[in-house]
């Protein structure tokens, strides 16, 4: 189970699979569990060299009850890919496009091309109040009610009715999973800082940005406008709520396929 140490000590987990073809980090959302890649990993691990990790303060990295931001996640990560001295496409979905944005305008050196999922590069008043609502959420101790939420925000209503299990289960680990409730919260006031729109485009390698038809919580208007600041950016939506990634790895593989292999022609 590999580990990279960070500057500060914190060990950032990742995982590996595939031995063939280009190198893909995947680079998850809020959650910061590299497992939400889980579906998209078994679409491409047999033609592509794949690194998913986990963001510090989630899945199985050390939780410090320290200060979080995007760009100190970036640094972890961009810190996993010098070590690893491969040259690596950078895939990231809603957070872990923000994530993409600050590695390529601040570590430009260690990726060949980036796709941005469903993200933000400037957050607007209804985002501000959206995401302070969640983080208040477990301010007051609602775990469960954070998660029934992410559930409703983050899917369509079919994929809800068909994975009532899933749902069910994720809402009674909550307070399990979003623990300690701080480090979760801290997490999620660190989205609220990010702002790279006006250095977009300083971003000279090939991107991808993709957003999707049903997205209540990073609507496609703040993925247009990624697009239109970076020069020679490509723009696709996808059908789907937010978590389309998770819920069609299907398209999402088959999108990210078709974007590498034009992108290493």
């Amino acid at each position: 189970m590999p580990y990279y140490i960070a500057q500060d000590g914190c060990r950032i987990h990742y995982r590996l699979f595939g031995q063939n073809g280009p190198s893909i980090v995947l680079i998850p959302g809020l959650g910061g569990d590299g497992r939400f890649w889980n579906g998209v990993v078994k679409r491409l691990e047999d033609n592509f060299q794949l690194i998913v990790p986990d963001h510090r303060g989630a899945g199985q990295s050390d939780r410090p009850d320290k200060p979080y931001s995007i760009p100190l996640i970036a640094s972890d990560i961009a810190g996993i890919l010098r070590e690893l001295d491969r040259p690596v496409h950078i895939v990231g979905h809603s957070t872990g496009g923000a994530v993409t944005q600050v590695i390529a305008l601040d570590h430009p050196e260690v990726g060949l091309s980036y796709t941005i999922s469903s993200s933000w590069a400037q957050s607007d008043e209804r985002f501000q109040m959206l995401f302070n609502a969640r983080a208040e959420l477990l301010d007051a101790g609602l775990a469960e009610t954070y998660q029934r939420l992410t559930y409703i925000f983050g899917h369509t209503t079919e994929w809800i009715a068909q994975n009532r299990d899933i749902c069910s289960t994720g809402i009674a680990e909550a307070r399990q999973s979003l623990a300690p409730f701080p480090v979760t919260a801290a997490r999620i006031r660190m989205l609220l800082d990010h702002d790279r729109l006006a250095d977009l485009p300083n971003i000279r390698r090939p991107v991808q940005v993709i957003s999707s038809t049903d997205d209540i919580l990073t609507p496609p208007a703040l993925s247009e406008k990624i697009a239109t600041a970076i020069p020679d950016a490509t723009l696709i939506c996808v059908p789907g709520a937010h978590f389309h990634p998770l819920a069609n790895p299907d398209k999402f593989a088959s999108v990210i396929r078709q974007f590498i292999s034009r992108t290493v022609r």
